[in-house]
Protein backbone atom coordinates (compact mmCIF):
# COMPACT_ATOMS: atom_id res chain seq x y z
CA UNK A 1 0.00 0.00 0.00
CA UNK A 2 1.42 3.42 -0.94
CA UNK A 3 0.86 6.60 0.72
CA UNK A 4 2.31 10.14 0.78
CA UNK A 5 3.20 9.80 4.86
CA UNK A 6 2.56 6.95 7.30
CA UNK A 7 2.26 7.67 10.95
CA UNK A 8 3.10 4.85 13.27
CA UNK A 9 1.28 4.77 16.59
CA UNK A 10 -2.17 5.92 17.25
CA UNK A 11 -1.17 8.82 20.03
CA UNK A 12 -1.02 12.74 20.16
CA UNK A 13 2.04 12.83 17.92
CA UNK A 14 1.20 10.47 15.52
CA UNK A 15 -2.30 11.92 15.05
CA UNK A 16 -1.68 15.62 15.50
CA UNK A 17 0.59 15.21 12.40
CA UNK A 18 -1.54 13.27 10.49
CA UNK A 19 -4.85 16.07 11.00
CA UNK A 20 -1.70 19.01 10.33
CA UNK A 21 -0.98 17.27 7.55
CA UNK A 22 -4.20 16.94 5.70
CA UNK A 23 -5.29 20.70 6.94
CA UNK A 24 -2.03 21.98 4.75
CA UNK A 25 -3.25 19.63 1.72
CA UNK A 26 -6.11 17.54 1.51
CA UNK A 27 -4.45 15.74 -1.52
CA UNK A 28 -2.05 13.86 0.55
CA UNK A 29 -2.48 10.24 1.67
CA UNK A 30 -1.64 9.53 5.44
CA UNK A 31 -2.25 6.51 7.28
CA UNK A 32 -1.89 6.00 11.00
CA UNK A 33 -0.82 2.43 12.46
CA UNK A 34 -1.66 1.60 15.81
CA UNK A 35 -0.92 -1.37 17.68
CA UNK A 36 -3.32 -1.32 19.97
CA UNK A 37 -7.15 -2.68 19.63
CA UNK A 38 -8.50 0.85 19.08
CA UNK A 39 -7.46 4.48 19.05
CA UNK A 40 -6.58 5.42 23.02
CA UNK A 41 -6.80 1.46 24.03
CA UNK A 42 -2.60 1.86 24.96
CA UNK A 43 -2.79 5.67 26.00
CA UNK A 44 -1.87 5.80 29.34
CA UNK A 45 -1.19 9.64 30.99
CA UNK A 46 -1.41 11.49 34.26
CA UNK A 47 -3.11 13.62 32.61
CA UNK A 48 -3.23 17.78 33.37
CA UNK A 49 -3.07 18.65 29.91
CA UNK A 50 -1.54 22.24 28.56
CA UNK A 51 -4.06 22.98 25.47
CA UNK A 52 -1.45 25.60 24.18
CA UNK A 53 -0.56 22.76 21.11
CA UNK A 54 -4.39 22.10 20.49
CA UNK A 55 -5.38 25.99 19.99
CA UNK A 56 -2.67 25.81 17.24
CA UNK A 57 -3.52 22.79 15.66
CA UNK A 58 -7.48 22.97 16.28
CA UNK A 59 -8.75 26.36 17.36
CA UNK A 60 -12.30 25.62 17.45
CA UNK A 61 -11.48 22.56 19.81
CA UNK A 62 -14.09 23.26 22.15
CA UNK A 63 -17.06 23.94 19.67
CA UNK A 64 -15.99 20.62 17.97
CA UNK A 65 -16.71 18.71 21.54
CA UNK A 66 -13.25 18.11 22.59
CA UNK A 67 -13.04 16.08 25.86
CA UNK A 68 -10.96 18.82 27.77
CA UNK A 69 -14.20 19.74 30.46
CA UNK A 70 -12.39 20.20 33.66
CA UNK A 71 -10.19 23.10 33.84
CA UNK A 72 -7.60 23.47 36.76
CA UNK A 73 -9.06 24.82 40.17
CA UNK A 74 -6.22 24.40 42.96
CA UNK A 75 -2.54 23.66 42.98
CA UNK A 76 -1.37 21.87 45.84
CA UNK A 77 2.25 20.88 46.44
CA UNK A 78 2.62 18.53 49.27
CA UNK A 79 6.50 17.07 51.05
CA UNK A 80 5.43 13.87 52.80
CA UNK A 81 7.13 12.36 55.43
CA UNK A 82 6.20 8.64 57.15
CA UNK A 83 3.33 10.44 58.79
CA UNK A 84 3.09 13.67 58.44
CA UNK A 85 2.60 15.81 55.30
CA UNK A 86 3.83 20.11 54.97
CA UNK A 87 2.08 21.98 51.86
CA UNK A 88 4.25 23.87 50.31
CA UNK A 89 3.22 27.71 49.69
CA UNK A 90 1.82 28.42 46.17
CA UNK A 91 4.06 31.60 46.02
CA UNK A 92 7.02 29.40 46.50
CA UNK A 93 6.04 27.07 43.89
CA UNK A 94 8.04 27.23 40.77
CA UNK A 95 5.85 27.63 37.56
CA UNK A 96 5.77 24.40 36.01
CA UNK A 97 3.98 23.36 39.42
CA UNK A 98 1.46 26.07 38.68
CA UNK A 99 -1.73 24.87 36.33
CA UNK A 100 -3.44 27.53 35.95
CA UNK A 101 -5.57 27.63 32.18
CA UNK A 102 -4.63 23.87 31.91
CA UNK A 103 -7.27 20.72 32.15
CA UNK A 104 -7.51 17.35 33.67
CA UNK A 105 -8.35 14.97 31.41
CA UNK A 106 -8.57 11.86 30.09
CA UNK A 107 -5.38 12.01 27.49
CA UNK A 108 -6.80 8.29 25.92
CA UNK A 109 -10.17 10.11 25.20
CA UNK A 110 -8.48 13.21 23.83
CA UNK A 111 -6.84 10.71 21.56
CA UNK A 112 -10.28 8.96 20.56
CA UNK A 113 -11.53 12.47 19.45
CA UNK A 114 -8.17 13.42 17.62
CA UNK A 115 -8.66 10.22 15.88
CA UNK A 116 -12.12 10.98 15.20
CA UNK A 117 -10.88 14.76 14.08
CA UNK A 118 -8.26 12.77 11.64
CA UNK A 119 -10.58 10.36 10.09
CA UNK A 120 -12.94 13.61 9.59
CA UNK A 121 -9.90 14.82 6.96
CA UNK A 122 -9.55 11.78 5.17
CA UNK A 123 -6.49 10.00 7.47
CA UNK A 124 -6.53 6.31 7.22
CA UNK A 125 -6.61 4.83 10.66
CA UNK A 126 -5.24 1.15 11.06
CA UNK A 127 -6.22 -0.32 14.66
CA UNK A 128 -4.99 -3.27 16.09
CA UNK A 129 -1.94 -3.57 13.12
CA UNK A 130 1.47 -3.23 14.67
CA UNK A 131 4.48 -1.94 12.93
CA UNK A 132 7.25 -5.05 13.40
CA UNK A 133 9.84 -3.61 11.02
CA UNK A 134 11.49 -0.97 9.29
CA UNK A 135 11.14 -0.86 5.40
CA UNK A 136 14.82 0.51 3.68
CA UNK A 137 15.47 1.66 -0.04
CA UNK A 138 18.84 2.13 -0.07
CA UNK A 139 19.84 4.18 2.89
CA UNK A 140 16.27 5.94 3.03
CA UNK A 141 13.14 4.84 5.07
CA UNK A 142 10.65 3.57 2.62
CA UNK A 143 8.11 2.14 4.88
CA UNK A 144 6.84 -0.19 7.57
CA UNK A 145 5.76 -3.70 7.74
CA UNK A 146 2.98 -4.92 9.68
CA UNK A 147 3.72 -8.12 11.77
CA UNK A 148 1.97 -11.23 10.67
CA UNK A 149 -0.82 -12.72 12.51
CA UNK A 150 -1.93 -16.31 13.24
CA UNK A 151 1.56 -17.18 14.42
CA UNK A 152 1.86 -19.46 17.13
CA UNK A 153 4.58 -19.93 19.77
CA UNK A 154 6.82 -22.12 18.06
CA UNK A 155 6.38 -19.68 15.09
CA UNK A 156 4.36 -22.09 12.53
CA UNK A 157 1.41 -20.52 10.76
CA UNK A 158 -1.86 -21.61 12.37
CA UNK A 159 -5.28 -21.44 10.42
CA UNK A 160 -5.78 -17.57 11.81
CA UNK A 161 -2.29 -16.66 9.48
CA UNK A 162 -2.77 -13.62 7.86
CA UNK A 163 0.84 -12.05 6.39
CA UNK A 164 1.88 -8.83 7.53
CA UNK A 165 1.01 -5.89 5.15
CA UNK A 166 4.32 -3.37 3.78
CA UNK A 167 3.31 0.02 3.76
CA UNK A 168 5.11 2.16 1.93
CA UNK A 169 5.82 6.45 2.00
CA UNK A 170 7.51 9.35 0.82
CA UNK A 171 7.86 9.86 4.91
CA UNK A 172 7.36 7.62 7.57
CA UNK A 173 6.93 9.49 10.99
CA UNK A 174 7.51 7.28 14.05
CA UNK A 175 5.38 7.83 16.97
CA UNK A 176 5.17 4.58 19.09
CA UNK A 177 5.80 6.89 22.19
CA UNK A 178 8.54 6.17 25.27
CA UNK A 179 11.24 3.32 24.28
CA UNK A 180 9.22 2.73 20.81
CA UNK A 181 11.50 -0.55 19.47
CA UNK A 182 11.54 0.81 15.55
CA UNK A 183 12.87 3.96 17.16
CA UNK A 184 15.54 1.92 18.97
CA UNK A 185 16.81 -0.09 15.20
CA UNK A 186 16.84 3.21 13.62
CA UNK A 187 19.14 5.36 16.40
CA UNK A 188 21.46 1.87 16.31
CA UNK A 189 20.97 2.52 12.81
CA UNK A 190 21.68 6.20 11.99
CA UNK A 191 23.71 6.65 14.67
CA UNK A 192 21.06 9.11 16.15
CA UNK A 193 22.59 8.82 19.40
CA UNK A 194 25.63 10.27 18.95
CA UNK A 195 26.15 13.43 20.72
CA UNK A 196 23.43 13.41 22.94
CA UNK A 197 23.34 12.30 26.35
CA UNK A 198 21.42 8.54 27.09
CA UNK A 199 17.88 8.93 27.91
CA UNK A 200 16.57 8.35 30.78
CA UNK A 201 13.02 7.61 32.25
CA UNK A 202 10.64 7.17 34.74
CA UNK A 203 7.92 4.55 35.23
CA UNK A 204 4.31 6.14 35.87
CA UNK A 205 1.96 3.93 37.73
CA UNK A 206 -1.84 4.84 37.47
CA UNK A 207 -5.35 3.98 39.31
CA UNK A 208 -8.40 5.59 38.47
CA UNK A 209 -10.85 5.66 41.52
CA UNK A 210 -14.13 6.45 41.71
CA UNK A 211 -14.95 8.59 45.13
CA UNK A 212 -17.81 9.62 46.83
CA UNK A 213 -19.12 12.89 45.65
CA UNK A 214 -18.47 14.61 49.15
CA UNK A 215 -14.36 13.76 48.75
CA UNK A 216 -14.51 14.92 44.72
CA UNK A 217 -13.27 18.76 43.77
CA UNK A 218 -12.99 18.82 40.46
CA UNK A 219 -9.70 20.19 38.79
CA UNK A 220 -8.04 19.98 42.36
CA UNK A 221 -4.74 18.81 41.25
CA UNK A 222 -2.32 17.82 44.37
CA UNK A 223 1.61 16.28 43.55
CA UNK A 224 4.07 15.22 46.10
CA UNK A 225 7.30 14.08 46.86
CA UNK A 226 8.98 12.61 49.54
CA UNK A 227 7.78 9.26 51.47
CA UNK A 228 7.71 6.29 50.94
CA UNK A 229 11.07 7.30 48.63
CA UNK A 230 14.18 7.63 50.02
CA UNK A 231 15.09 10.60 49.45
CA UNK A 232 17.88 9.94 46.87
CA UNK A 233 15.20 8.14 44.48
CA UNK A 234 13.66 10.52 42.29
CA UNK A 235 9.56 10.09 42.23
CA UNK A 236 6.88 11.13 43.49
CA UNK A 237 2.78 11.51 43.01
CA UNK A 238 0.28 12.77 41.24
CA UNK A 239 -3.50 12.94 42.10
CA UNK A 240 -6.25 14.29 39.72
CA UNK A 241 -9.53 15.34 40.23
CA UNK A 242 -11.60 14.51 37.01
CA UNK A 243 -14.73 14.54 35.84
CA UNK A 244 -17.83 12.31 36.83
CA UNK A 245 -16.24 12.02 40.71
CA UNK A 246 -13.19 9.68 39.22
CA UNK A 247 -9.89 10.92 40.55
CA UNK A 248 -6.33 9.85 38.94
CA UNK A 249 -3.87 8.28 41.19
CA UNK A 250 -0.78 7.76 40.23
CA UNK A 251 3.06 7.27 41.11
CA UNK A 252 5.83 8.09 39.18
CA UNK A 253 9.62 6.38 40.16
CA UNK A 254 12.78 7.67 38.22
CA UNK A 255 14.53 4.08 36.88
CA UNK A 256 17.62 5.53 37.91
CA UNK A 257 17.24 3.76 41.41
CA UNK A 258 20.38 1.88 42.58
CA UNK A 259 18.66 -0.78 45.32
CA UNK A 260 17.70 -3.48 43.26
CA UNK A 261 15.17 -4.48 45.82
CA UNK A 262 13.00 -2.26 45.13
CA UNK A 263 9.52 -2.42 44.17
CA UNK A 264 7.96 0.63 41.93
CA UNK A 265 4.61 -0.81 42.48
CA UNK A 266 4.56 -1.29 45.60
CA UNK A 267 5.94 1.72 46.20
CA UNK A 268 2.65 3.39 44.73
CA UNK A 269 0.65 0.93 46.62
CA UNK A 270 2.58 1.77 50.40
CA UNK A 271 1.90 5.57 49.07
CA UNK A 272 -1.70 5.12 48.98
CA UNK A 273 -1.85 4.28 52.59
CA UNK A 274 -0.07 7.60 54.13
CA UNK A 275 -2.40 9.57 56.49
CA UNK A 276 -2.99 12.62 54.09
CA UNK A 277 -3.81 10.40 50.58
CA UNK A 278 -5.85 7.35 52.76
CA UNK A 279 -8.69 9.58 53.33
CA UNK A 280 -9.93 10.38 49.83
CA UNK A 281 -9.63 6.95 48.67
CA UNK A 282 -11.65 5.16 51.90
CA UNK A 283 -14.83 3.87 50.86
CA UNK A 284 -14.10 4.29 47.13
CA UNK A 285 -13.58 2.32 44.01
CA UNK A 286 -10.75 1.31 42.01
CA UNK A 287 -12.16 0.66 38.53
CA UNK A 288 -8.74 0.77 36.64
CA UNK A 289 -5.09 0.21 36.33
CA UNK A 290 -1.95 0.73 34.39
CA UNK A 291 1.67 1.90 34.15
CA UNK A 292 3.98 3.30 31.22
CA UNK A 293 7.44 4.44 31.12
CA UNK A 294 8.48 8.47 30.33
CA UNK A 295 11.04 9.62 29.02
CA UNK A 296 12.58 12.61 31.34
CA UNK A 297 15.87 13.30 30.05
CA UNK A 298 14.66 16.58 28.31
CA UNK A 299 17.13 18.63 25.58
CA UNK A 300 20.11 16.79 26.89
CA UNK A 301 18.74 13.95 25.45
CA UNK A 302 16.98 14.01 22.44
CA UNK A 303 18.81 12.76 19.81
CA UNK A 304 19.24 13.83 16.38
CA UNK A 305 15.16 13.22 15.18
CA UNK A 306 15.58 13.23 11.68
CA UNK A 307 16.92 10.78 9.02
CA UNK A 308 16.96 10.13 4.87
CA UNK A 309 12.58 9.14 4.59
CA UNK A 310 11.34 9.80 8.21
CA UNK A 311 11.69 11.25 11.79
CA UNK A 312 10.61 10.86 15.22
CA UNK A 313 7.89 12.71 16.79
CA UNK A 314 6.63 13.16 20.42
CA UNK A 315 7.71 10.40 23.26
CA UNK A 316 9.93 8.31 20.69
CA UNK A 317 12.08 11.10 20.52
CA UNK A 318 11.63 12.50 23.99
CA UNK A 319 9.81 15.43 23.94
CA UNK A 320 8.64 15.39 27.45
CA UNK A 321 8.96 18.21 29.77
CA UNK A 322 9.68 16.55 32.96
CA UNK A 323 9.83 19.41 35.47
CA UNK A 324 6.15 20.08 34.48
CA UNK A 325 4.93 16.14 34.14
CA UNK A 326 3.60 16.69 30.85
CA UNK A 327 3.80 15.28 27.09
CA UNK A 328 1.27 15.99 25.40
CA UNK A 329 1.13 19.50 24.35
CA UNK A 330 5.26 18.64 23.57
CA UNK A 331 4.07 15.75 21.29
CA UNK A 332 0.83 17.86 19.82
CA UNK A 333 3.60 20.80 18.23
CA UNK A 334 6.30 18.28 17.64
CA UNK A 335 3.74 16.42 15.38
CA UNK A 336 2.83 19.73 13.73
CA UNK A 337 6.50 20.69 12.89
CA UNK A 338 7.46 17.71 11.60
CA UNK A 339 4.16 17.61 9.23
CA UNK A 340 4.65 20.80 8.03
CA UNK A 341 8.62 20.20 7.09
CA UNK A 342 7.06 17.28 5.68
CA UNK A 343 4.49 19.20 3.72
CA UNK A 344 7.29 21.07 2.61
CA UNK A 345 9.12 18.50 1.32
CA UNK A 346 6.46 17.19 -0.59
CA UNK A 347 4.89 20.18 -2.42
CA UNK A 348 8.73 20.89 -3.75
CA UNK A 349 8.31 17.19 -5.21
CA UNK A 350 11.19 15.82 -2.53
CA UNK A 351 10.77 12.17 -0.90
CA UNK A 352 13.19 9.73 1.04
CA UNK A 353 15.32 13.23 2.24
CA UNK A 354 15.96 14.30 5.10
CA UNK A 355 13.32 16.62 6.44
CA UNK A 356 15.86 19.29 7.47
CA UNK A 357 13.53 21.81 8.34
CA UNK A 358 11.75 19.64 10.98
CA UNK A 359 14.74 20.26 13.92
CA UNK A 360 15.32 23.80 12.85
CA UNK A 361 11.79 24.48 13.11
CA UNK A 362 11.86 22.88 16.55
CA UNK A 363 15.24 25.08 17.34
CA UNK A 364 12.95 28.32 17.13
CA UNK A 365 9.58 27.02 18.48
CA UNK A 366 8.06 27.67 21.56
CA UNK A 367 8.41 23.67 22.64
CA UNK A 368 12.65 24.23 22.40
CA UNK A 369 12.36 27.52 25.26
CA UNK A 370 10.33 25.46 27.25
CA UNK A 371 12.42 22.59 27.74
CA UNK A 372 15.15 24.59 27.26
CA UNK A 373 13.91 26.45 30.46
CA UNK A 374 13.30 23.16 32.22
CA UNK A 375 16.72 21.34 31.06
CA UNK A 376 18.23 21.43 34.69
CA UNK A 377 15.46 20.04 36.27
CA UNK A 378 15.95 15.85 36.25
CA UNK A 379 19.91 16.21 36.97
CA UNK A 380 18.97 18.26 40.01
CA UNK A 381 16.64 16.32 41.10
CA UNK A 382 18.94 12.91 40.61
CA UNK A 383 20.99 14.71 43.39
CA UNK A 384 18.71 14.15 46.33
CA UNK A 385 15.00 15.23 47.11
CA UNK A 386 16.27 18.52 49.16
CA UNK A 387 18.82 19.55 47.50
CA UNK A 388 17.54 19.32 44.06
CA UNK A 389 14.57 20.99 45.06
CA UNK A 390 16.24 23.86 46.55
CA UNK A 391 18.44 24.37 43.50
CA UNK A 392 15.59 23.55 40.93
CA UNK A 393 13.62 25.96 43.12
CA UNK A 394 16.92 28.72 42.14
CA UNK A 395 16.79 27.57 38.88
CA UNK A 396 13.28 28.47 38.22
CA UNK A 397 12.36 31.39 40.34
CA UNK A 398 15.54 33.33 40.68
CA UNK A 399 17.29 32.63 37.20
CA UNK A 400 13.83 31.79 35.76
CA UNK A 401 15.63 28.60 33.91
CA UNK A 402 18.23 30.42 32.32
CA UNK A 403 20.91 29.64 34.23
CA UNK A 404 24.28 29.81 32.36
CA UNK A 405 25.14 26.35 32.79
CA UNK A 406 23.68 23.05 31.45
CA UNK A 407 23.48 20.06 33.79
CA UNK A 408 24.53 16.69 32.73
CA UNK A 409 22.68 13.04 33.95
CA UNK A 410 24.80 10.22 35.23
CA UNK A 411 24.11 7.67 32.36
CA UNK A 412 21.91 5.38 31.54
CA UNK A 413 19.40 3.82 34.03
CA UNK A 414 20.30 0.43 34.01
CA UNK A 415 23.98 1.27 34.71
CA UNK A 416 22.66 3.00 37.79
CA UNK A 417 21.52 -0.82 39.40
CA UNK A 418 24.11 -1.69 41.85
CA UNK A 419 24.46 -5.36 43.46
CA UNK A 420 22.25 -6.63 46.35
CA UNK A 421 24.65 -7.38 48.17
CA UNK A 422 25.24 -3.54 49.20
CA UNK A 423 21.03 -3.23 50.25
CA UNK A 424 18.79 -4.88 52.38
CA UNK A 425 16.04 -6.48 50.98
CA UNK A 426 12.67 -4.03 51.67
CA UNK A 427 9.58 -5.95 53.34
CA UNK A 428 6.95 -4.72 51.58
CA UNK A 429 3.01 -4.66 53.65
CA UNK A 430 0.41 -7.65 52.08
CA UNK A 431 -2.26 -5.65 50.25
CA UNK A 432 -5.43 -5.64 51.95
CA UNK A 433 -7.73 -5.52 48.90
CA UNK A 434 -9.29 -2.20 49.48
CA UNK A 435 -6.88 0.61 49.61
CA UNK A 436 -3.52 -1.60 48.35
CA UNK A 437 -3.22 -4.52 45.90
CA UNK A 438 -1.21 -7.08 44.07
CA UNK A 439 -0.19 -7.11 40.84
CA UNK A 440 -2.49 -9.77 39.11
CA UNK A 441 -5.95 -7.86 40.57
CA UNK A 442 -4.48 -4.98 39.45
CA UNK A 443 -3.49 -6.02 35.25
CA UNK A 444 -7.24 -7.81 35.77
CA UNK A 445 -8.36 -3.99 35.40
CA UNK A 446 -6.31 -2.77 33.02
CA UNK A 447 -8.00 -4.94 30.44
CA UNK A 448 -5.09 -7.02 29.14
CA UNK A 449 -5.29 -9.53 26.77
CA UNK A 450 -2.87 -11.68 24.44
CA UNK A 451 -3.29 -14.38 22.26
CA UNK A 452 -1.44 -16.66 24.68
CA UNK A 453 -0.12 -19.11 21.56
CA UNK A 454 1.48 -16.48 19.72
CA UNK A 455 5.81 -16.10 20.18
CA UNK A 456 6.70 -14.57 23.66
CA UNK A 457 7.63 -10.28 22.81
CA UNK A 458 9.70 -10.55 25.68
CA UNK A 459 12.66 -11.74 23.92
CA UNK A 460 16.13 -12.54 25.83
CA UNK A 461 19.53 -12.12 23.96
CA UNK A 462 20.37 -15.15 26.27
CA UNK A 463 18.54 -16.86 28.08
CA UNK A 464 21.48 -17.88 30.45
CA UNK A 465 21.71 -14.20 32.19
CA UNK A 466 18.97 -13.74 34.53
CA UNK A 467 19.68 -16.76 36.31
CA UNK A 468 23.42 -17.02 36.00
CA UNK A 469 23.58 -12.68 36.57
CA UNK A 470 20.63 -11.00 36.85
CA UNK A 471 19.74 -13.48 39.82
CA UNK A 472 22.98 -13.95 40.69
CA UNK A 473 24.24 -10.76 41.60
CA UNK A 474 20.95 -8.40 41.45
CA UNK A 475 18.68 -10.64 43.19
CA UNK A 476 16.40 -11.21 40.50
CA UNK A 477 15.52 -7.37 39.75
CA UNK A 478 12.81 -8.03 36.94
CA UNK A 479 10.68 -9.70 39.55
CA UNK A 480 9.91 -6.37 40.99
CA UNK A 481 10.84 -3.63 38.69
CA UNK A 482 7.57 -5.25 36.15
CA UNK A 483 4.47 -3.55 37.19
CA UNK A 484 2.72 -6.49 35.87
CA UNK A 485 4.09 -9.75 37.07
CA UNK A 486 5.38 -10.66 33.94
CA UNK A 487 8.51 -12.27 34.69
CA UNK A 488 8.30 -14.86 37.71
CA UNK A 489 11.94 -16.53 39.20
CA UNK A 490 10.08 -20.58 40.13
CA UNK A 491 12.23 -23.83 40.61
CA UNK A 492 12.35 -26.32 38.35
CA UNK A 493 14.31 -29.50 38.82
CA UNK A 494 16.17 -28.05 41.83
CA UNK A 495 17.45 -25.04 40.03
CA UNK A 496 15.61 -21.70 39.44
CA UNK A 497 14.48 -20.24 35.64
CA UNK A 498 12.91 -17.26 34.80
CA UNK A 499 9.36 -17.68 33.92
CA UNK A 500 8.14 -15.06 31.66
CA UNK A 501 4.30 -14.23 31.57
CA UNK A 502 4.15 -12.12 28.55
CA UNK A 503 0.33 -12.24 28.39
CA UNK A 504 0.28 -9.96 31.28
CA UNK A 505 2.63 -7.58 29.49
CA UNK A 506 0.86 -4.31 30.18
CA UNK A 507 3.20 -2.42 27.49
CA UNK A 508 5.28 -0.13 29.53
CA UNK A 509 9.01 -0.75 28.09
CA UNK A 510 10.04 -0.73 32.11
CA UNK A 511 11.74 -4.39 31.51
CA UNK A 512 13.47 -3.20 28.07
CA UNK A 513 15.14 0.21 29.95
CA UNK A 514 15.88 -1.36 33.41
CA UNK A 515 16.94 -4.57 33.09
CA UNK A 516 20.65 -4.31 34.16
CA UNK A 517 22.79 -6.22 31.72
CA UNK A 518 20.12 -5.44 28.95
CA UNK A 519 19.55 -9.03 28.01
CA UNK A 520 15.85 -7.78 27.34
CA UNK A 521 14.49 -6.58 24.25
CA UNK A 522 10.69 -5.74 23.99
CA UNK A 523 9.38 -6.72 20.59
CA UNK A 524 5.96 -5.92 19.08
CA UNK A 525 3.46 -8.18 19.75
CA UNK A 526 0.37 -9.36 17.59
CA UNK A 527 -1.70 -5.95 16.72
CA UNK A 528 -4.55 -5.58 18.96
CA UNK A 529 -3.07 -7.34 22.17
CA UNK A 530 -2.11 -5.60 25.17
CA UNK A 531 -4.04 -3.00 27.80
CA UNK A 532 -7.27 -2.14 26.91
CA UNK A 533 -7.76 1.23 28.71
CA UNK A 534 -11.00 2.63 28.76
CA UNK A 535 -10.71 6.21 30.36
CA UNK A 536 -6.68 6.47 30.94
Amino acid sequence: MQYDVVVVGGGPAGLAAAIRLKQLSADLSVCVLEKGSEIGAHILSGAVMDPRALDELIPDWKAKGAPLHTPVSEDRFLFLTEKASFQTPNFLLPGCFKNHGNYVVSLGNVCRWLGQQAESLGVEIFPGFAAAEVLFEGDAVKGVVTGDMGINRNGEKTPAYQPGMELHAKYTFFAEGCRGHLGRSLEARYRLREGAEPQVYGIGLKELWEVPAEKHRPGLVTHTAGWPLDPDVYGGSFIYHQENRQVAVGYVVGLSYQNPYLSPFEEFQRFKTHPAIRPLLEGAKRICYGARAITSGGLQSLPRFVFPGGAMIGDEAGFLNASRIKGSHCAIKSGMLAAEAAHSALKAGRALDELSDYPQAFRSSWLYDELYRARNFKPWMSKGLYLGSMMFGIDQVLLRGKAPWTLHHKGADHAQTRPASEFSPIQYPKPDGLLTFDRLSSVFISNTNHNEDQPVHLTLKDPSVPVDVNLARYAGPESRYCPAQVYEFVEAGGAQRLQINAQNCVHCKTCDIKDPTQNIVWVTPEGGGGPNYPNM
